[in-house]
This record gives structure tokens, sequence and C-alpha cells, in this order.
């Protein structure tokens, strides 16, 4: 029976309790305690395994020192992970590195003095030095970059490489110029994470430390290079054993993986392919040269595939609908712009480089396991025929009993892709047809929304404001009381309201699809659509209020750039962009400014002048924009000012990393945002001496983490107005009395909306 190791369990028993001084201490959350404990239960593990490979009974006096640097290795991990934002945890996990980092000069003349030096307590040393590296190079890559991860990966990419050339894993001799490399990594990137140093000043450091770490690998690598013919002609069986099981459950895996979260799961492995078994089975009757172009293009294939399916379960998710390869790449820069906005240009920058390096992993690996994998079969003839046969015979049997065992996803994904890029085509055509065909341009000025003459009319957008929010208990639990109070101060205030449904063309996100769709009475669901929308003539319901005599307005907090494309197409006289509001205070997450300071600054600027004309405007109401954290609260209209008054406010609400960690907070944190767009607009229309028309709307559903996969499209809206004249207009529609439709509403695909509104309020034939 093999001894139990007291060392490595009493440096658990330590790390435990150190991780418990810091959560006293510093504070530490699920993903600290988490990171920690793993880290520490593996480093556990590796030592029990290593001591009993060397066959030494315990730890000697040197191992223990390096122990007590792993178990704060491990404590740093676990504040890196945590990631807590202020003084206290950089202070900490600053002083528990530094002491890692002492140690590291202590190990190595005790294990002399006391004639303890081994193989396992020199590979011991490097790979908690290397560890270290690794982990404090994720924190200052927070700040200065994702290119600093390139310090903390270059240990590990050179162990990666050498599963493809042998000749790297070849141990070289000590090198002491190697250990000064690996000290000054430590310390610089310690510094780095004090952030003691000026940024420029630290940049340089980092960039040093990089060029050091570059040329000792270099030299390393080229002593490697020097000798490779010397090493065996084959690789280590067990390691050609493990690639050839890595490479068929890669391959297993591409073929029959869901396209959703929805349909994940550890059950879908044990799927059979048929794609797979009709693969195998050409490449055991054809000649070795088609076979092998086979492989290297069915593993081609196969990567362009499962990219597809990994892009397939993102748009699933946040846009409830696949991946269309004819035009969704138009959405890159906005996708980028949104994840940069929301979590800040470091935590982008680091899953873009993610994102980047799984691509050319993907489209490497792929067909290097395909290729390996059929050399696999060819070499085990008969074993791989009978194999093929027996999974043949089971996937028959599995399709005629109705089994979900028989799988034909991919070739059902290219299949449905493949008819997904046709019909887009032709709908694209028939689209750029319609954008001429507009029978509201022959109608005359003057009759052009008679019924609305002298009126302000608003129509708000509600951000991610979808059907969800009635429906869902967590949501509607902040949504309906905030509809039924907001009703009733509207009412208090004169309003009369009536409600329904639109079905949005997009969901989950890119709102400039719906708001063109609302505008133009088109239903324009992708970026190419709307590009060109905006290149054509094609009347809006705000060109339409300009030429009947109103000055027309769009109110955009989050364009923080030009947009000469949009003012040109819907006819604004004004738009009103981040700059030109007056904001002085902080954004929260995605929206750079509240609502309510968006609704006050439209406001002053527009409703509060004296002789004007009347004014038509689109709002944006963006608080309630995805990720929902951190969330304005509503302050006295009276003291907005400059909206300094928000000053401190974000850094006191809830994180997008403490929110996004449960999906029940995510749902809580997107209704009370919506609840708060509408509490700020009644209060804004209650108190304004004004007397518009308005129409409030969302735009589409939430992303599926809170909508819950296949939710409609619906999304509500309202019409209010003081005078009930305005509403008799639309008697004929049916829609329900207040601000929440109910289950009988009438249902309208949004591009319905800009002609039964011009027919119901003038410019059109009769109200539908």
């Amino acid at each position: 029976m093999r001894p139990v190791q007291r060392g490595p369990l009493a440096g658990l028993v330590t790390l435990v309790a150190l991780l418990g001084v810091l959560a006293a201490t510093v504070g530490l959350d699920r993903a600290g305690w988490l990171a920690g404990g793993i880290a520490g239960v593996t480093l556990t593990g590796l030592v029990a395994r290593g001591l009993a490979r060397s066959g030494a009974a315990r730890l000697g006096p040197a191992n223990r020192v390096t122990l007590a640097r792993a178990v704060l290795v491990c404590a740093v991990t676990a504040l890196v992970a945590d990631g807590r934002p202020g003084t206290g945890p950089v202070v900490a996990l600053v002083l528990v590195a530094s002491v890692a980092l002492v140690l590291d000069g202590v190990d190595g003349p005790v294990a002399r003095r006391t004639g303890t030096v081994s193989a396992f307590g020199g590979r011991f040393d490097m790979e908690v030095d290397a560890f270290l590296i690794l982990v404090l190079s994720v924190q200052v890559a927070r700040d200065h970059g994702p290119w600093v991860l390139a310090i903390g990966a270059a240990r590990y990419l050179l162990l990666a490489a050498g599963c493809l050339w042998p000749w790297l894993r070849v141990a070289g001799p000590p090198r002491y110029w190697g250990k000064v490399v690996a000290a000054v990594q430590g310390i610089v990137l310690t510094v780095a994470a004090s952030g003691l140093l000026p940024r420029r000043t630290t940049d340089l450091a980092l960039l040093a430390s990089l060029a050091l770490l570059a040329e000792s690998f270099g030299r390393e690598v080229g002593w490697k290079w020097r000798r490779r013919h010397a090493l065996p002609a084959k690789a280590h069986p067990a390691r050609v054993v493990v690639g050839h099981v890595v490479a068929l459950a890669v391959v297993w895996a591409a073929l029959v993986a869901p396209d959703s979260v929805a349909g994940a799961g550890p059950g879908v492995l044990l799927r059979i392919p048929l794609e797979g078994v009709l693969l195998v089975g050409l490449v055991l009757v054809l000649p070795v040269r088609p076979a092998r172009l086979l492989a290297a293009v069915a593993g081609l294939a196969l990567a362009l595939l499962t990219l597809l399916r990994l892009l397939d379960v993102g748009f699933k998710a946040s846009l409830a609908r696949p991946f269309d390869p004819l035009y969704d790449w138009g959405y890159a820069g906005s996708a980028t712009d949104l994840l940069r906005d929301s979590v800040g240009g470091t935590s982008a920058n680091v899953v873009l480089v993610g994102v980047v390096l799984l691509t050319v992993v993907v489209l490497v690996g792929m067909p290097a396991a395909t290729l390996r994998v059929t050399t696999l079969v060819r070499r085990h003839r008969g074993p791989s025929a009978r194999a093929a046969t027996a999974l043949g015979v089971a996937w028959v049997l599995s399709a005629v009993v109705g089994l979900q065992a028989a799988s034909t996803s991919t070739a059902a994904l290219a299949y449905d892709r493949v008819q997904l890029v046709r019909e887009s085509y032709l709908g694209q055509r028939e689209f750029i047809a319609s954008l001429t065909d507009d029978p509201l341009t022959t109608v005359p000025a003057d009759d052009l929304l008679t019924g609305l003459r002298g009126r302000d009319v608003l129509v708000v957008f509600v951000e991610s404001y979808g059907k969800v929010a009635l429906e869902d208990p967590v949501v509607a639990g902040h949504v309906v009381p905030a509809l039924d109070r907001d009703t009733a101060a509207l009412a208090a205030a004169g309003f009369h309201s009536r409600s329904a449904f639109l079905t949005s063309p997009t969901y989950g996100g890119l709102s400039w699809l719906a708001h063109s769709t609302l505008q133009s009475g088109l239903r324009v669901d992708h970026q190419r659509r709307y590009d060109a929308l905006l290149a054509s003539p094609r009347m809006t319901l705000a060109s339409a209020f300009r030429q009947a005599g109103w000055r027309t307005v769009d109110v955009v907090p989050s364009n923080t750039r030009p947009w000469p494309e949009g003012e040109r197409f819907y006819g604004w006289d004004r738009v009103y962009a981040e700059a030109d509001l007056g904001y002085a205070g902080p954004s929260f997450g995605y929206a750079t400014m509240p609502d309510q300071f968006v609704l006050d600054a439209f406001g002053r600027r527009e409703l509060g002048t004296g002789d004007r004309p009347p004014v038509m405007a689109e709002i944006d109401l963006v608080s309630s924009h995805t990720p929902w954290a951190p969330l304005p609260e509503a302050v006295p209209w009276e003291d907005l000012g400059d909206g300094s008054i928000f000053d401190g406010m974000p850094e006191r609400g809830d994180t997008v990393t403490e929110v996004w960690r449960d999906p029940e907070r995510v749902r809580d944190a997107y209704g009370r945002s919506v609840a708060y767009s509408l509490d700020v607009l009644t209060s804004f229309l209650a108190r304004s001496a004004a007397d518009p028309v308005v129409v409030v709307l969302g735009d589409h559903q939430p992303a599926s983490v809170v909508s819950g996969y296949g939710a409609s499209h619906d999304v509500p809206v309202s019409v209010l107005a003081r005078d009930p004249a305005v509403l008799r207009r639309i008697t004929p529609w049916r829609w329900t009395p207040g601000l929440q439709p109910g289950g009988r509403s009438p249902v309208w695909p949004m591009e319905a909306f800009r002609d039964r509104f011009l027919a119901a309020y003038g410019g059109a034939s009769g109200a539908h």
C-alpha cells in the first residue's frame, strides 16, 4: 500500500487557511476560491505523483521551501481570478507574489547545503516559477494589453511545441542566465501589477523583459535544434497512443457537436455520426493518395463547419438565429465595439486574441486530426472495417426505431447553410427591388400627418424591452409593477394610452435594424439590407414629418462617431450624439449616460423654447442595454446639472462580472434596467410643460440568457396622448388600454407600423 504523502496535504491545508485569511481581509469571491482550490488540488496531486516517481519517501528541506512558494502562487492565482478592484487586493497580490519571489532564492542554497539536490526538486522549482509568471502576466494584461500574455505563455507554448517536434523535449544543460531571466520576469510583472510606476515606464520594462525572455528561449531552442538528429527515430509509444485518442475524440466531437447551447450535454458524444462512418469506409476502399486527399479535404471542411457551429452557438444565444455566411460578417466591427463598451478595452482585446487563436487552432488542428485518424484506419484495416460496420448497423437500427443516437448533424448543417445562403441572396434581390416601390412618395406634403398638426411627436425606443419583460417571473417582478404605477402616474398627468405588440426583425441586439424597420416600413433583418436601405430614397417616418413641417431630431447617446449616412437617409434636422448632450458624468457599462439625463437634455434643448415649430424626435433610451450593469438610479430632476451628480454611482453598483456569474442575477438586472427606463420616461412626461404624442416601444427581445431559447421576437408598443381625440383615430387598431399589452392584444409586424400610423393620422388611404 502506497504511504500517504503528508507534505503535499500539509500544503493544501495551509493554502485553505491562507485563502481564508485573504477572504477575511481583502475579500475573495466564488471565482477566487474556485481558482485557488483547483490550483491547490492540482498542486497536491502533481507533487505526490512526482515524489512517487522519484522514489522519495517525503519532501526534503529545499522542497518544503518550494512547496511554500507553490502555496503562495496558488493564493496569487485566487486573487487574480477574483479580480476585485481596489487597493487592498492589489497590495495583497503584490505582497504574496513578492514573498514567493524572495523564497525563490532560498530553496536552491538550502538544497546544496543539505545535499538534497534532485531532478524532482529542480523540475518542481522551475514549474512553480513558470506558473507564477503565467498568473502575473494575466493580471498585468488587464491593464497593459494582451501582448503581456506572451511572457507567461512562452514556457507552455514551448512545451506544446514539444508534442509536435520531439527534439524540443530534450532537457538542456542548466543555465544560470536562464534563472536570471526567469527571476527578472517575476520581478517586472510584480512591479507592473503594483501600478507604482508610470504606465510608459512599466510598458518599457515589460517590453525589455519580453525581449530577454525571447533571447533566452531562442538560445535554448537553438541548442536543441543543433542536436535534434541524435534523438531516437520514434516517439514514446504512450504519447503516440494519446495522440491517436485525442485525434479520434476531436474528430468525433466535431461531427456530433450541437450548434446551440440548448443542445449541449455529455449525451451528445454518444451519438453515432453517419458522416464519420462513411468517411472511414471510403478511406478503406480508396487507394492511398486519393484516400489522403479525401481526408485532407474532409478535415478542412470539418474545420470550417466547426467554426460555423461555434458562430451558430453565439448567434443563437444572442440573436436567436443561425449565422448567415453571406451577410453576417458585417457585424464583426459592431460586435467588437459592443464588447469594448461592455467589458473594457483590455478584456475585449484578450477575448479577441483568444478568438483568433481558437480559429487558427481549429483550421490547423482539425485537418491534422482527420489525417491522423484516417492514417490509423488504413494501418489497422481489419479492426477499422469491423468497427465501421458495427457503427453503421447501430446507426441504421437507431434511425429505424427513432433513437437520437443516429446523427447526420454535420451534413444537415452544411445543407441548411447552403439553403440559407441561397434564400438570403434571393431575398436581398427582392428587398432592393422594393426600395423604389413606395406609394407614399406620391402623397403631397399638405396631406401628410394632418391629424397631428401642431403637436410634438416622440418615438421612444427602450433598448431590449421585449415581451419577456411581461412574462418571466423574475423580470416581470420589476417591470409589471413599474407599468402599473407608470400608467397611474400618466393618467394623473392627463395622459391616455393604448398598447399592443410588434414583431421585431431582430433579437438580442442589432437595434438599428429595428429602428430602420419601424421608420421605413420594410423588414430590415440583416446588415446588407440596412446598407441598401440607407442608400435608397425610401420615405421614413422622420422624412414624412419633415416634409409636413416638423423639426426632426434624433437623440442617440450611444453614438460616439459621425453618422452621415443615417442623417442623410432619415432626414433629421439635428442629431444629438454623445458629445452633443453636455454630459460630464460617468458611463454605465454600454450606456454613455443615464436615460434620465438624456431625456432632460433633450427637453431643455428642444421642448423648452418658446416660439418653435413642432418637434418629431426619435429618442434612444439605452440604460436597459446589455450587459445591464452597473445601473443608474433616478435622482431629483432639478439636481441633474451636467450629470456629475452620477459620479461614483457606477462603483457603488453591481459590476458586470458579479451580475453575469448567475443567470438569475442577469434577469433581475435586466428587469430593474427596463423598470428604470420606463419610470424616468414617465416622470419626464408627467412633469413636462409640453404636450407630446408619444410612441414608446422596445426594439428587440433581450438575449436568450434572459428570454430563453425559442422565444418570440415580440416587443411591447404603446401610444400616449393627453387629447382623447388622438387615440380615437387608432380605435380600429383594437389596442389594449394602458401601458401593458395583454394576451389578446394585436401583434403586428414592426414593418407594418409606418403605413398604419400614417394612415391613421393622414398620409395614406384608410386606417388598417
